[in-house]
């Protein structure tokens, strides 16, 4: 488990299948994210139960808050690869009463203090969709830029968005 202010990282099982599943099929949590299709929950538990153990190249951490142990999120360090020290970084709460309230911020700088000082990144990378203005605040205030525009390659409600390219050196961790 890693330790952050607010929240608590673990890695996740088949027993979080159930809220997996809930928060993937809500639309508001999943407004700025790429869906893919629906899955019945057996399959939804299926794969939480034959998900390989996390690993350097894929680490799934689920999000709990610290005074209650109730699990709001997940977060992911992925495509991480030890030769370039460069990992990719997915990040959602999907418990909406705590949205707002620091844990997403708690979340993202927990997660990206283990990848530094831990994994030993170099780097750490994320695409967010430009109208995702409070995911991309976040990004910010951690202390993640702005890279690059990905144009069009976001369509949602039949109408395509732009996704920016964001970064975090290792040493530009903003507390």
């Amino acid at each position: 488990m890693v330790l952050g202010k607010l929240v608590r990282l673990r890695p996740m099982d088949a027993s979080d299948a159930d809220a997996l599943w809930r928060w993937n099929h809500d639309p508001e949590v999943m407004r700025w994210m790429q869906d893919g299709y629906a899955q019945p929950l057996a399959q939804v538990r299926k794969r939480m139960e034959e998900r390989p153990r996390n690993s350097y190249s894929d680490l799934l951490l689920g999000i709990e808050v610290l005074a209650d142990n109730q699990l709001i999120g997940l977060v992911r360090l992925g495509n991480a690869e030890p030769e370039t020290g460069c990992a990719e970084l997915d990040i959602y709460l999907g418990e909406k009463e705590y949205w707002g309230r620091g844990f997403a911020t708690d979340a993202m700088r927990t997660v990206c203090r283990y990848g530094f000082e831990k994994m030993r990144l170099h780097k750490i990378s994320l695409t967010v969709v430009t109208e995702n203005h409070a995911a991309h605040h976040i990004y910010q205030k951690v202390g993640f830029v702005d890279e690059g525009r990905l144009r069009k390659v976001f369509r949602r409600d039949g109408q395509w968005y732009d996704m920016f390219t964001m970064g975090l050196l290792e040493g530009e961790l903003q507390d």
